[in-house]
């Protein structure tokens, strides 16, 4: 294989990526350095040279093909196996591959070259195959093009000839194809100076390039470095590949964009399958039940399949609590989930909610942590990323929901935007009472749930989120909750005393439960659901025990004589079943017992061993016989026992 080859020899080769002439090639070799002393060839005393002095008539120099290219040189080494066999029909497939590679990256005028040039040489083929001899052919052709105003010669043909020679007609593109490449020398620049004009230009604050290059001058100047033009230098920065200046000047965000989304296809699963949450704060201001003027929050869950929302909840953050309620709606309404895709929020990582699931990578994670609502019923959770659509698929329905509710008729001078800059564009703000919120939402979910003509593939472009989940659920196991389950996510209540008739109280309503009156005076728990307190209350003792369901006392009016017929009726029929309780545990009669019990005779009284008179007052003629009466009976104790007892006296009597 030749290894040397001047100036003119490369400049006849039309190597691509190389100058196309002879004084060409001499100011590359000069600006790429490519006669550096250290790189002479000197023999055996320097194996890595690349360039000599030229032997023979006009002097000069020689360069080895190594200095070439990398495409220059495989295209050359490539011309020289061809060379040895002219006459090679069966090139091989990695050279066809690569050079079909090389034509598939080239421009479409290069392309169109080439073509023309197949469509000459076949229609000289034509004209040997019809007797016709190849130089005539030739000629006629040229002819025939000039007419028509191209600019041909039989030069150009016959070098095209020489480059098809033992290539199959099927591969003569990418050997007629131009391998000029243009102009391919850099200005020079020194390294320093792009490396400051580089850090300068790609960075978060996307400074102006004028800017950027002209700080660089300055500091060229100061340091003696030479720099091109400010355009040949913005042709370099616009060279660099646009992933970073998206990266540096734009940021991680929107670079992301430029890589395709994926697909996720939500079809294999079924009716309550799997679910997905997150929270949403209103673009809007709304006056709470208890006066604030707040931008309240909604927790809802989504069916994956469908698409279908669920549940919501309101409140004025997202807590742990309104995420348990918003489940619970679900579980209760529906069915126990198996999978659940959470957001990563502080409250979705709770403990009350999902406490005990292994993946779990907020808060610290303890052996005795009780689980939460969502691992205690088996519901296998999934973490998604915070602002990701394509792993959270209800951020879509919330920016629906942003357009269309949002800005609904009854929200009008309560809506503030979703940016710092916009509450002053909307001008003075009324909100919109607590009722009306939660009514126009509840009524824009179900719109959204029923609205026909969803383009999701599930839908088909013409069913609702309503009628693909209804027909899934329908042939679909559900799994159901215990009445004992379905009270694991309601809220609890700080320890209140059960009152002296049986009642607790709670916000301003009062409770009763007949079972209370065997715990009047004790400490107890209440878990209730806030949006219907004057439903029931479920009670547990101290020690986590359930009690029972009380019911809601309301406060009726004095006068209201129908409310007090039923609250009459319902003591009553209280009454009477306390009384048909008392009565069957009762299996004996009072005189039953009466009969049962023995008979008893008196006792034999004692006689009196020692008895003493009684005082009898003087003065009062009421008691005189009873005085005289006593008198007598002494005298006879006397007469019996002698001196032992004596007449009663007083104490100065007897001293």
């Amino acid at each position: 294989m030749k290894e040397w080859y001047s100036p003119a020899e490369l400049a006849e080769l039309a190597l691509p990526g190389m100058p196309a002439t002879h004084a060409a090639i001499s100011r590359l070799a000069e600006v790429q350095g490519w006669r550096k002393p250290e790189l002479e060839w000197h023999g055996e005393r320097n194996l890595k040279g690349i360039w000599r002095r030229r032997n023979g008539r006009g002097g000069g120099y020689e360069y080895r093909y190594d200095v070439l290219p990398q495409m220059a040189r495989a295209r050359l080494i490539c011309d020289q196996e061809m060379a040895a066999k002219p006459a090679r029909p069966d090139l091989s497939d990695v050279v066809i591959a690569d050079r079909w590679r090389w034509y598939d990256g080239l421009p479409s005028r290069k392309k169109q070259a080439a073509e023309y040039a197949q469509q000459v040489l076949l229609a000289i083929d034509a004209a040997e195959v019809s007797g016709i001899r190849t130089d005539q052919a030739i000629r006629m052709i040229v002819r025939e093009q000039r007419s028509r105003g191209r600019k041909i010669s039989d030069r150009t043909i016959y070098n095209w000839k020489s480059r098809i020679a033992g290539v199959p007609k099927a591969h003569w593109l990418p050997s007629l194809a131009p391998r000029h490449a243009g102009r391919t020398v850099e200005k020079e620049c020194d390294p320093r100076a792009w490396d400051i004009l580089y850090v300068d230009y790609f960075r978060s604050e996307a400074p102006d390039y004028t800017d950027c290059y002209r700080r660089l001058d300055v500091i060229a100047g100061m340091n003696g470095w030479y720099i091109p033009s400010e355009r040949t230098l913005k042709r370099r920065i616009d060279a660099v590949p646009r992933v970073i200046h998206v990266l540096n000047r734009q940021g991680m965000d929107e670079l992301k964009k430029l890589y395709p989304a994926q697909i996720r296809d939500r079809s294999p699963f079924h009716a309550l399958e799997g679910l997905v949450s997150d929270g949403h704060m209103w673009d809007l201001e709304v006056e709470w039940y208890d006066g604030t003027i707040v931008r309240p929050t909604t927790v809802a869950f989504q069916d994956l399949y469908s698409g279908n929302i669920l549940s919501w909840r309101h409140d004025v953050s997202e807590t742990k609590e309104l995420i348990l309620l918003a489940f619970g709606d679900v579980v209760e309404n529906f069915g126990i989930p198996t999978l659940c895709w959470l957001d990563n929020g502080r409250a979705f990582a709770s403990k009350a909610v999902s406490g005990g699931t292994p993946n779990r990578y907020r808060y610290k994670v303890k052996e005795t942590d009780p689980c939460g609502a969502l691992t205690a019923l088996g519901v296998e959770i999934h973490w998604t990323q915070p602002y990701s659509g394509q792993s959270k698929p209800i951020e879509r329905t919330w920016r629906d929901f942003a357009r269309s509710i949002a800005k609904h008729p009854n929200f009008a001078g309560a809506y503030v935007g979703n940016k710092p800059g916009d509450r002053k564009k909307y001008g003075t703000i009324k909100p919109v009472p607590y009722d009306v919120f939660l009514k126009t939402v509840a009524e824009g979910i179900v719109e959204h749930n029923a609205r026909k003509g969803r383009r999701s593939r599930i839908c088909g472009g013409k069913l609702s989120f309503d009628d693909v989940f209804n027909a899934s659920y329908a042939k679909h196991a559900v799994t159901k909750a215990t009445p004992e389950q379905c009270r694991m996510w309601l809220l609890s209540s700080e320890t209140v005393k059960v009152r002296k008739n049986a009642q607790v109280a709670l916000h301003g309503n009062t409770y009763w439960h007949h079972d209370l009156t065997d715990m009047i005076g004790e400490p107890v728990v209440l878990r209730f659901d806030p949006d219907i307190l004057h439903d029931v209350v479920h009670v547990y003792r101290l020690d986590g025990s359930y009690a029972c369901t009380a019911d809601c006392i309301e406060a009726t009016g004095f006068a209201d004589a129908a409310k007090a017929r039923t609250h009459a009726k319902a003591r009553k029929k209280w009454l009477k079943a306390v009384r048909e309780m008392d009565e069957a545990e009762r299996t004996l009669t009072i005189d039953d017992l009466a009969a049962m019990l023995p008979a008893t005779e008196a006792a034999p009284r004692p006689d009196a061993k020692v008895v003493r008179a009684a005082k009898i007052r003087a003065g009062n003629r009421k008691s005189e016989p009873v005085t005289r009466h006593y008198e007598e009976f002494g005298r006879g104790l006397a007469a019996t026992y002698g001196d032992n007892i004596l007449p009663y006296q007083k104490k100065s009597d007897a001293a």
